[in-house]
């Protein structure tokens, strides 16, 4: 989500240019004009490739027009398939909801009832928030430092982003920020900090109804959170009365190594929202689960036109079928997941007067660089020339966020690193000479 700084150019884009709104950012980054995608390849209509590490912001968990998600689509297309239901019963949300039972929900020993909010990640924590807030009948939220929840008020409250949050042109109230794991430095304990201000009356903080978090946050700049501060969050919330919201609209469905970012913790969140790469195909759709014993909502409390696309429950349901239903494909991630993080590590050595770090888990890993903020945005705006696509994150922009589909060949996934690599040598080099120059003047 944030700003990168690669010129606009032509390139024919005039037409947006004219058009289209100012607030248009992810095309000032990537100024091409983009016409079809295969695997992790965009394509333009000038017939140039990128190799994508982009994957539509995380709603592209298994590439662009993966065949064995899109056959069953254009089959269901061509026979004439329901494709706006509201929230009516179909053939293929029965099917999407009886798969997600199968290969998500049983195996992990996971008892939650499905609610299928608005098609957007923001509508599913809109949802969640008032959910939590009529279950408890206290309106207090908690939400972390760094955070991302969406940019509608409700979600926008919830969001640490100062940027975006001034865009809502009014104040965003009952929700308080908390410090995330390590937002403090390694020597303070943010749990005990919270555990704190919950046992002392006179703390200021209101009893929340809720905590949301992301176990990796994403737009934050690759923040992982380890296992033991998620099982001690959850531990307190449990004590305390608080929902513990976990909102994996990024961090899920495959991205942080296995399908919920929170499974390597063994915790259970109250509820959790899905959406992005949940349709496999980058259609919208959002899915809250939510425990039976909270779901409260009297008939149509929460509604909304288009909280039925059945194009995503097909889509849905065939990825779930195709990569879920044994661990093949937990272990093809975890064996990228190390060539990744390995060769990053090895680029933070080889250019040691950067001071450049690596965080992050899964396929969701960030190459920091805090001496330098610039360097990640022009060092993304270098990579593009080359031939790849890749974003910035943090609050800052000090974090090269790398975001490949969980479907990327191992030879794809190292010659973008290798056009990385040529890029932070490119843009190292440049600010070396401009350093140079200004002490010589």
């Amino acid at each position: 989500m944030n700003k990168q700084f690669a010129p606009e150019n032509d390139a024919g884009l005039a037409v947006f240019n004219r058009l289209e709104s100012e607030v248009r950012s992810y095309v000032r980054a990537f100024p091409a004009l983009f016409d079809r995608g295969v695997g992790t390849t965009l394509i333009a209509a000038d017939g140039r490739e990128y190799l994508d590490f982009f994957a539509g912001a995380g709603a592209l968990n298994y590439g662009h027009n993966n065949p064995v998600i899109k056959k069953p689509l254009l089959d269901y297309i061509e026979r004439d398939g329901i494709v706006h239901g509201l929230d009516l019963a179909t053939t293929a949300k029965k099917a999407f909801i009886e798969a997600f039972e199968q290969y998500i929900l049983k195996p992990r020993g996971l008892s939650y009832k499905l609610q299928f909010p608005g098609p957007t990640g923001t509508n599913a924590v809109e949802a969640v928030l008032k959910l939590a807030r009529q279950v408890t009948g206290r309106s207090n939220i908690v939400s972390f430092t760094n955070s991302f929840h969406g940019e509608s008020a409700g979600a926008l409250a919830a969001t640490g982003n100062k940027e975006h949050r001034a865009a809502a042109g009014f104040p965003l109230a009952h929700v308080t920020s908390l410090p995330y794991e390590g937002y403090l430095g390694a020597s303070v304990d943010t749990i005990d900090y919270f555990k704190k201000l919950l046992n002392d009356p006179n703390s200021g903080l209101d009893k929340p109804a809720a905590v949301i978090l992301e176990a990796i946050q994403g737009e934050g700049g690759i923040n992982a959170a380890s296992v033991d501060w998620l099982r001690r969050l959850r531990e307190l919330t449990s004590r305390h009365g608080i929902l513990m919201i976990l909102d994996d609209i990024q961090a899920g469905v495959g991205r942080a190594g296995s399908f919920f970012s929170f499974e390597a913790a063994a915790i259970v969140p109250d509820i959790v929202t899905l959406s992005k790469s949940l349709s496999a195909i980058g259609t919208p759709m959002a899915l809250i689960l939510i425990k039976p014993e909270l779901d409260v909502w009297a008939p149509g409390a929460h509604t909304g036109t288009f909280r039925g696309n059945n194009y995503a429950f097909v889509t849905a349901r065939a990825a779930l079928e195709a990569y879920w239903s044994d661990s093949k494909f937990e272990d093809e991630i975890a064996g990228k997941s190390a060539i990744l993080a390995e060769e990053l590590r090895a680029i933070a050595e080889d250019f040691p007067v950067l001071g450049l770090s690596v965080r992050g888990r899964g396929l969701m890993y960030g190459l920091v660089s805090p001496k330098h903020h610039s360097l990640p945005g022009l060092v993304s705006q270098e990579a593009f020339r080359r031939g790849l696509v890749i974003e910035i994150a943090g609050s800052y922009g000090e974090v090269l966020k790398f975001m490949t589909a969980l479907t990327i060949t191992e030879t794809d996934l190292r010659r973008g690193l290798s056009i990385i690599r040529d890029s932070i040598g490119a843009v190292a080099a440049t600010l070396e000479g401009e350093s140079r120059g200004s002490l010589a003047k």
